[in-house]
Order: structure tokens, then C-alpha cells, then sequence
């Protein structure tokens, strides 16, 4: 699913930014979801990431199936008690944002240890996604 989008040839590593490095995301979900739909979706629709959007819309983090494991491991509530996303753990802001530069976009996400960042725009409404292969790829590529 990860594109690398040829750079220009003006384009240099100090000049990309996390726009140009930036995919769609496709995968988001309410933060009131519980725990067990999180699961479901994960098994059935085989994605590696949800973005979780608060009540008002907003990105409000990103959660895993790793991340997910421990609220799945523990013993289920009382019956009628649902643990909910927003209750989890999950990686929350802040985020990336388009005109960040690539280069401290890359450094965020190792000291982070990130493999997926949401980009939101400046009212905190997901754009999209970046990742650490892409990101490291533009890099990688792109004239000095």
C-alpha cells in the first residue's frame, strides 16, 4: 500500500514536506467503538492501523492490534459493560501536519518509535497518514 512519489527534481531533503510524503487514510473509527469491534475489524478487514476520531470528529489517536492486545487480554467486565477505544491506550497527539518538514517529521517518528503518524489539518481533522518506510524512502532519495 505504501507509494514512494517521485521527488522533483528542486525538490531536496530540506524542502519536502510531510505533504509530499502523505497517503490517504483509509481507516478510521469513532473513539466510543468498543474494544471488541476494534478486534473485529482488525480480523476481517486485515488492516494494520485504525485512526481513532473523537466525538466532535477530530483525530483523536491511532490504535493497533498491538496496542489493542492488552485490553483483550484482560478478563471481559460485567455483562453490559463495554471497554471503548477512547478508554485504551492508543497513540495520541500530537500529530503531524502538512507543511512540518520531512526531515523533523523522520526525526519525531524514530525518537517516537512511530511506524504510522496521522496528519491533521490545523482544526485536528485527519488528512491522511504518513509512514516511517515512505518517509525514509523519500529521504533516502531525495537530492542534498
Amino acid at each position: 500500500m505504501t507509494t514512494t512519489r517521485p521527488t522533483s527534481r528542486t525538490a531536496t531533503v530540506n524542502s519536502l514536506t510531510v505533504a509530499d510524503a502523505m497517503e490517504p487514510c483509509e481507516y478510521q473509527i469513532a473513539d466510543d467503538s468498543s474494544v471488541d469491534r476494534v478486534d473485529d475489524i482488525f480480523h476481517n478487514a486485515h488492516v494494520g492501523y485504525l485512526v481513532v476520531r473523537g466525538h466532535d470528529g477530530r483525530c483523536a489517536g491511532l490504535v493497533t492490534p498491538h496496542s489493542l492486545r492488552p485490553f483483550l487480554d484482560r478478563p471481559h467486565p460485567r455483562s453490559g459493560e463495554q471497554v471503548t477505544i477512547h478508554g485504551a491506550v492508543h497513540q495520541r497527539g500530537p500529530f503531524a501536519w502538512p507543511s512540518m518538514a520531512l526531515a523533523l517529521a523522520a526525526l519525531a517518528m524514530r525518537i517516537k518509535r512511530l511506524v504510522i503518524w496521522p496528519v491533521i489539518d490545523d482544526d485536528g481533522y485527519v488528512l491522511g497518514i504518513i509512514t516511517a518506510q515512505n518517509v525514509d524512502g523519500m529521504m533516502a532519495h531525495a537530492p542534498a
